[in-house]
């Protein structure tokens, strides 16, 4: 019988890309989105889902138990970009990047483990960021909710092995993906300490994106960790600088990596 796949954030980008794929391979995939009537031409079928709503989620996953009887891989790939001046982002916003990039995702977990225990099977791959690995400057936000996801797959991973139940993580680096469009800012304030270095920052990250790699490779990556038998905890897929800097961060004393992204950033 066919896999029945469920991709949170599936109507463009990463999620798009990895449904059309996994679509072309026979798997059963059902995408998300918070408005699917936006996305009539969609190539995989998309339901509505907001993941910051614990309704929400359970009725997506009930409805394709229902119809399916199944859950076989569930994709995490919903989340939100935040940047700015950590002493100046609003508190409301840092809770609602939390709640869409760990909360939610944790919640769609806890939505489909009961299903996966009950088959004794199942994969969980969480879409996190290669940024979780550091502490970036005017993107402290952003790292730390995918950090948290990051260091939770590892807790899972240990919780759920009786029950026959993978988890993973897939950092990618830059993709080029509309996640600029609905990311948010922290405005750009003409009395702050920090307005010539974030502004300038900022512009590079709007520019890293736009240069990024084709989400087509995070899903050819995703279908090989589907296919893999005994996935490893985590994978990242990036640029070799981007994948590199992991790499030099374990390696080198923290202070001198740390000048590193200072002269990176020019800060």
């Amino acid at each position: 019988m066919s896999k029945v796949v469920l991709i949170t954030g599936g109507s463009s980008g990463i999620g798009k890309s990895v449904g059309e794929l996994l679509n072309s391979k026979g798997f059963i995939v059902y995408g998300t989105s918070r408005n699917p009537e936006n996305y009539p031409n969609s190539l995989i079928r998309l339901i509505a889902l907001d993941v910051t709503q614990k309704n929400s989620i359970t009725s997506c996953v009930n409805s394709i138990i229902q119809e399916t009887g199944k859950i076989d891989v569930l994709i995490n790939n919903a989340g939100a970009g935040i940047n700015g001046p950590l002493e100046e982002i609003p508190e409301e916003e840092i809770q609602r990047n939390f709640n869409i990039n760990f909360f939610g995702p944790l919640n769609v977990i806890k939505a489909v483990l009961p299903q996966m225990r009950k088959q004794h099977s199942g994969l969980i791959i969480n879409i996190t960021s290669i940024a979780s690995y550091m502490g970036l400057p005017f993107r402290g936000v952003y790292s730390a909710s995918k950090a948290a996801l990051e260091i939770t797959t590892e807790s899972y991973r240990l919780e759920l092995k009786d029950f026959n139940i993978q988890m993973t993580n897939l950092a990618p680096g830059d993709v080029a993906t509309n996640i600029a469009a609905g990311r948010y800012h922290a405005p750009v304030l003409n009395d702050s300490p920090y307005k010539e270095k974030y502004s300038s920052i900022l512009k590079a990250i709007d520019n890293h994106v736009d240069q990024g790699n084709d989400p087509q490779k995070v899903a050819d990556k995703i279908l090989q960790i589907i296919n893999t038998k005994h996935p490893k905890i985590h994978y990242k897929v990036g640029a070799f600088m981007q994948k590199f800097s992991i790499i030099i961060k374990r390696i080198l004393p923290e202070k001198v990596y740390e000048n590193m992204l200072r002269k990176h950033y020019k800060l």
